[in-house]
């Protein structure tokens, strides 16, 4: 871990890999986007960017269980997400970790305001590093 400018710097490396769709679902739910942009400044595109993180990166993803995150939870309390707030090749970006019984721990979802495949060109198999931003 890192130390930038007062904040602590997360650094999880992983290979981007296809989702099951729930992201999108979620993604496109009026309380996520009203939240969102209200708690980081965006709409996210739909979608979340899938990493999937190697063995030797889970004990870093497991930090931010325990790490202070921006909570969103939907007005019926039926749903419920932590963000951080993340850079991702010089793009702001943020982490969603919904919060629902046994997400897997060696994923790690991304949103933003653009489409993040189209933009980075980004393919299954491909390998990133992402810095999250830690109060």
């Amino acid at each position: 871990m890192k130390i930038r400018y007062g904040l602590k710097t997360l650094c999880v490396k992983g290979i981007v890999s296809f989702g099951k769709g729930e992201g999108t679902k979620f993604t496109k739910l009026e309380w996520v986007k009203t939240q969102t942009r209200e708690r980081l400044g965006f709409i996210p595109e739909p979608g979340t960017l899938n990493l999937n993180i190697n063995k030797d990166q889970i004990q870093n993803r497991a930090l931010l269980d325990k790490a202070e995150a921006i909570e969103i939870q939907s007005p019926t309390g039926h749903g419920r997400g932590r963000l951080f707030r993340a850079n991702l090749q010089d793009h702001e970006v943020a982490v969603i970790i919904p919060q629902v019984p046994n997400y897997p721990e060696d994923l790690v979802e991304i949103i933003a305001p653009i489409n993040l495949r189209r933009r980075l060109k980004l393919e299954d198999g491909a390998s990133l590093e992402l810095q999250i931003l830690l109060r």
